[in-house]
């Protein structure tokens, strides 16, 4: 929501600079995304005189003009319009200026002659819709002064986050009410006089709801005599300022009243409605299998029965709450207008618009909630309007199809049970003031307060809600802090927590940052990526997708982190490393709920230090990446682990494996696939790993075993085996730790030979490779002795031999 400064103004007092007021806003809950200047889209453009007029020599349709911008010299300006005259003034854009359209005006000739810089009209400076001639100014316009401050169009604009449950602030009277809150103001909330003559509207209308459900009221107004013309500076200003673009006084007028107000309205060309005779008959009615409506953005639209559309007797003229058709808008010439104020379901309108990829201002507004008693007051505002600004006729009388009119809301706020319960000492009267000025009126009953909750205010269900309501705006920040009563502490992380927050803090340590991802995923890159899926298991589909980008929900987070990876890359960031902790997804016929898991996942890629004068950094691989979890279980206490090398489709063969713990494959590490990195635009080598998080949990050790420093010395063997070469070194080390008990402390692999391939003379047999590992003997007791080690050296030497088919290199 883009609420102008400007227009705030005018229906609240706001005394103080706009970053106080910005940060009262966020304290109360109404987040300000930015602060927009506006007017500085018109940087470089100057009011300017015209001297001199002349016919191009080259040109029948264009004039040479000298203009006077207040500089030394006059400027030379071929221009194509003819409503000006010598001595006007008109605003000039000199070169190098930007224009709201994206147009940056050049040095340029034109049929032969220099123009160096362009007279503007209404609709280049984005402050109207006439684009017929140049916008003559008043001739006590200042020449070379700029034109946006003349103009008065430098705003101050302010960007909302609305939230989903406060759809009155799609507005600006919602806006200024909760700004009057905030500052303890009286809003002045807009105020007209309708006048009505001639035949009433039933003469010439009727409307006919076949599904109220989908359309809980329905008001129709006639203005007849209606002139269509470009519109008034102040309106087209306020339409800018909103984020919108001038179109005509008529539709202008349906969005200021929407931007105002807070209710959709749409006008229809009466002339373009069938009317049998001679009443236009509106039908509010889902739309047929296959119908077909050419909305107002040239789209042809294939509709279907879950949609609701306006129609006549010929078929569908508008989508019910989203946008209007083409063939009954309003043009230059339109007489009579229809004009539409109603409310429309919210689920309905939310899927037809999502259906067909749909957004407007409207569909937007019904998708949140539009309340059903501002039709009438917001059809009566509009028909003003465009009977002032149009010249048109209203119609006495209003449509009015409203067969279950909403009922407002009855909630008592106990004062004392409120104050119990923020832990503040808000007083009953000061309490109504606040709810008074948010328009929720309420009446003293003791010290309580029997409260109505006003039809705009869908999201005040409770007593608690009320609670809100009063403490955001008396103060979050005045509420004293305290600590929690008993005279035990309640509360705390359990095991599995304090394991999670320990995975968080190893990784970061070990040079990662936390990433925090999407839980939402695309299928085709599931599918590019080659993630595993069980026989009866299959991705989790969302049934209303924000787009088709996330459709599905994640199996991995291998996919977002590469994404990240790809997003730095392409911001200059080489060096990645990055770790998340997330849940992914999967389902399986006959489950009502998908099977979820929380999982570790990292991604490394460039390298860990940058270029230095006496080295070159190193790329990361696959051994960085078992590094990191090395060090993650480590700090976990888990020792039964392995890695087993495994191939999937999103790792290199042979630089991948599985993560064992304790017989269980938790997991999988390696470098990514070139195909997979293709798809994700990432460049260089990623080594990446994903662990199943509550495995850790299970697998981690609470309590460090000590273990005194040994006092007596190590005995060292290196010894040299000659295995074939798919046997694994893990499976070698596997085999030695479990034969050298108990005098075995430490084995350490630090050689792995093979013949080079083509050598004239083999050190080796063919198809065999040498593993030399390093041991540490050592007895807690004693000092053990070389015929005692060597005996238990030869022996466990000859065991593994026999173990692993291995033989001693000479």
């Amino acid at each position: 929501m883009r609420v102008s400064l400007k227009w705030l103004k005018e229906l609240v007092d706001v005394d103080m600079p706009v970053e106080q007021l910005v940060d009262r806003l966020d304290m109360t809950g109404t987040k300000v995304e930015r602060v927009i200047k506006t007017g500085q889209a018109l940087d470089g453009v100057v009011v300017g005189q015209v001297l001199v007029k002349e016919q191009h020599p080259n040109a029948d349709k264009l004039s040479y003009c000298q203009v006077d911008v207040g500089a030394q010299e006059p400027l030379r300006i071929v221009c194509g319009a003819t409503n000006f005259s010598e001595g006007d003034k008109v605003p000039v854009a000199l070169v190098g200026a930007t224009l709201p359209g994206g147009v940056t005006i050049k040095r340029a000739k034109l049929r032969g002659l220099e123009s160096e810089g362009m007279m503007c009209s209404a609709r280049e400076l984005g402050a109207g819709s006439d684009a017929s001639g140049l916008l003559i100014l008043p001739k006590d316009a200042p020449v070379g002064a700029s034109y946006a401050e003349y103009a008065g169009l430098a705003d101050t604009v302010l960007e909302l986050e609305v939230t989903p449950n406060r759809p009155d602030c799609l507005s600006m009277a919602g806006v200024a009410r909760e700004v009057g809150a905030v500052l303890n103001r009286d809003v002045r909330f807009p105020q007209w006089d309708l006048r009505t003559s001639g035949e009433p509207v039933e003469k010439r209308v009727s409307v006919v709801v076949e599904d109220p459900d989908l359309c809980p009221r329905y008001t129709a107004r006639l203005i007849r005599g209606v002139r269509i013309g470009p519109s008034p500076d102040w309106l087209a200003e306020r339409i800018v300022a909103a984020g919108a673009r001038p179109i005509n006084n008529v539709v202008d007028v349906t969005n200021y009243v929407l931007f105002e107000l807070g209710q959709p309205l749409h006008a229809f060309d009466l002339a373009t409605i069938a009317a049998p005779g001679g009443v236009a008959k509106v039908i509010v009615r889902r739309a047929n299998d296959g119908e077909r409506l050419r909305t107002l953005d040239g789209q042809d639209r294939v509709l279907s029965p879950d949609m609701l559309v306006i129609a006549d007797a010929n078929g569908p003229v508008a989508l019910a709450g989203v946008m209007g058709g083409e063939a009954t808008e309003v043009s230059e010439r339109t007489v009579d207008v229809l004009l539409e104020a109603a409310s429309f379901d919210r689920a309905s309108v939310s899927k037809t618009s999502r259906t067909l990829g749909l957004l407007s201002e409207s569909s937007l507004r019904f998708e949140r909630g539009v309340d059903p008693e501002l039709a009438a007051r917001a059809s009566e505002r509009a028909a003003a309007l465009i009977a002032e600004l149009g010249g048109g006729e209203v119609a006495p009388g209003l449509i009015d199809v409203y067969p279950s009119p909403v009922t407002h809301r009855s909630i008592t706020l106990r004062c004392g049970r409120m104050n119990a319960f923020l832990g503040t000492a808000i007083a009953r009267d000061e309490a109504a003031a606040i709810l008074r000025r948010l328009g929720i009126a309420s009446e003293a009953t003791g010290e309580d307060l029997a409260c109505t909750v006003p039809t705009f205010r869908p999201d005040l269900e409770r007593e608690v809600d009320l609670y809100e309501e009063v403490v955001r705006i008396w103060g979050m920040e005045r509420v004293p802090s305290t600590l929690p009563g008993g005279r035990q502490r309640v509360g705390g992380l359990d095991a599995s927590q304090r394991i999670e927050r320990r995975i968080g803090a190893t990784m970061r340590a070990a040079g990662l940052n936390e990433h925090i991802g999407l839980a939402f995923e695309d299928p085709r890159r599931v599918e590019a990526c080659g993630f595993e899926l069980g026989p009866d298991e299959a991705l989790v589909e969302l049934l209303n997708p924000m787009s088709n980008e996330q459709s599905h929900l994640r199996v991995s987070t291998l996919t977002g982190l590469l994404e990240a990876v790809s997003r730095n890359q392409r911001r200059g960031v080489s060096d990645v490393h990055l770790y998340e902790v997330g849940r992914v997804f999967r389902t399986s016929s006959g489950r009502k709920l998908p099977k979820e898991r929380t999982v570790l996942g990292a991604v490394l890629s460039g390298s860990w230090d940058r270029q230095q004068w006496y080295e070159r950094p190193r790329p990361l691989d696959f051994f960085d990446a078992k590094g990191v979890l090395e060090a993650l279980f480590e700090s976990l206490r888990i020792e039964r682990w392995r890695l087993d090398a495994a191939e999937h489709a999103w790792l290199q063969p042979g630089r991948s494996a599985d993560v064992v713990v304790r017989g269980e494959v938790i997991g999988w590490l390696g470098e990514v696939a070139p195909h997979v990195l293709k798809t994700f635009e990432v460049d260089g080598a990623v080594a990446a790993f994903e662990v199943d998080v509550r495995a850790l949990v299970r697998a981690g050790g609470s309590v460090a075993r000590y273990e005194e420093i040994p006092r007596f010395p190590a005995v060292k063997l290196d010894v040299a085996l000659v295995v074939p070469r798919e046997v694994a070194a893990e499976t070698v080390a596997s085999a030695i730790r479990s034969f050298g008990k108990p005098l075995l402390a430490d084995v350490r692999l630090f050689d792995v030979y093979e013949d080079p391939h083509g050598a004239q003379q083999r050190r080796l047999p063919e198809g065999t490779k040498s593993l030399t590992f390093s041991l540490e003997y050592r007895a807690a007791d004693r000092t053990l002795s070389e015929d005692e080690v060597r005996a238990v050296h030869d022996r466990l030497v000859e065991r593994v031999c026999a173990k692993v088919g291995a033989t001693l290199r000479a």
